[in-house]
């Protein structure tokens, strides 16, 4: 029974999800030529901290909340590597980035692992370190007349704690270190203000539930996980600075074993960005939306859209994937 709700309900977000066309927007109104609110791209720094690293959730449509712990946990939960079945585990995964579209210098590396201690191994220590090189840009000035090369990069040291509460429940907490170069030393047109690299600590709050169940006298698992991540300081470059990519997660799976050599894994995620969203130069002319704290932005984030609730909505990602294993040796992933 639990099974059939489950491919019920995935049934119904498949058949009514779907993406939104909006036309041209108007930056004064926020609407379209139709008159409605087109809404407007969440803005902040460092989005190379959201990009999905694991080769694995990448292969499932980027969910990794709720499925089965590994190293790669410490970018989705860090609470799930304390329920991990290896005492060890280490990850390294490299992406070329836009590499389809003819860019070849610009890449994304990821290296982390985790610990298990305690008497009972109830608890785990993550390390990770991400590093994203955008590459070699040409600086130019406004008029197109060359200033020379630069080689802007971006990276994060994060580390974790997690620990299990019970059987079924365990909590993570991870803090980390971010630093982002991207144009230090220019000046912009009329400026004698040089630009600087951006730095910011944050951290990441995270949680695991993980039940037991019964699938055709085999133990499978049902599994719900919620993180809060990126919560930290501003960072700026210049005289302004940016929100970082604070984000809402929560995921669940189903583990589902049909005998000791197979099973199928289904999940499922929601993502949101708690950062305020931007509001025509109507409404807002001097674009306050930007000076609020990482905290309050946090709380506007969930009513401030210029289109109301339907707008909120949008802003709600959706992942889904369906993952089957042999022998825990070889998977398929969709």
């Amino acid at each position: 029974m639990k099974t059939s709700i489950s491919f019920i309900i995935c049934f119904f977000i498949f058949l009514f999800y779907q993406n939104s066309i909006i036309a041209q927007c108007d930056p004064v109104t926020g609407k379209d030529a139709l008159g409605k609110s087109c809404g407007g791209t969440l803005q902040t720094a460092v989005p190379f901290l959201r990009i999905n690293p694991d080769a694995r959730s990448g292969g499932m449509g980027d969910v990794g909340i709720a499925v089965s712990p590994d190293a790669n946990a410490m970018h989705f939960n860090a609470s799930k590597l304390a329920m991990a079945e290896e005492k060890f585990g280490v990850s390294l995964n490299y992406s070329p980035w836009l590499h389809n579209l003819g860019v070849h210098d610009i890449s994304l590396t990821y290296l982390s692992s985790y610990l298990k201690l305690g008497k009972n191994k109830d608890k785990a220590i993550g390390f990770s370190t991400r590093y994203f090189s955008l590459g070699e840009i040409l600086w130019t000035d406004y008029n197109g007349m060359p200033l020379g090369t630069g080689h802007p990069k971006e990276f994060e040291i994060a580390a974790s704690y997690s620990q299990k509460l019970n059987q079924y429940f365990s909590l993570g907490i991870t803090g980390k270190y971010i630093y982002s170069n991207l144009a230090s030393g220019q000046f912009p047109d009329g400026s004698n203000n040089p630009i600087h690299s951006g730095q910011a600590g944050a951290v990441d709050i995270s949680m695991t539930y993980k039940k037991p169940i019964k699938f055709k006298n085999n133990e499978g698992d049902f599994t719900f996980g919620a993180a809060i991540s990126n919560v930290g300081n501003k960072i700026s470059y210049f005289l302004s600075s940016d929100f970082l990519p604070t984000n809402l997660g929560i995921g669940t799976s189903l583990n589902l074993p049909f005998d000791k050599n197979n099973r199928i894994v289904f999940a499922f995620d929601l993502n949101k960005y708690l950062v305020p969203s931007p509001q025509p130069l109507s409404t807002d002319p001097t674009q306050m939306w930007r000076s609020v704290g990482p905290i309050t932005g946090i709380f506007k984030s969930f009513y401030d859209a210029p289109g109301g609730f339907g707008e909120e909505l949008q802003e709600i990602s959706i992942s889904s994937g369906i993952e089957y294993w042999f022998k825990n040796i070889v998977s398929i992933r969709a």
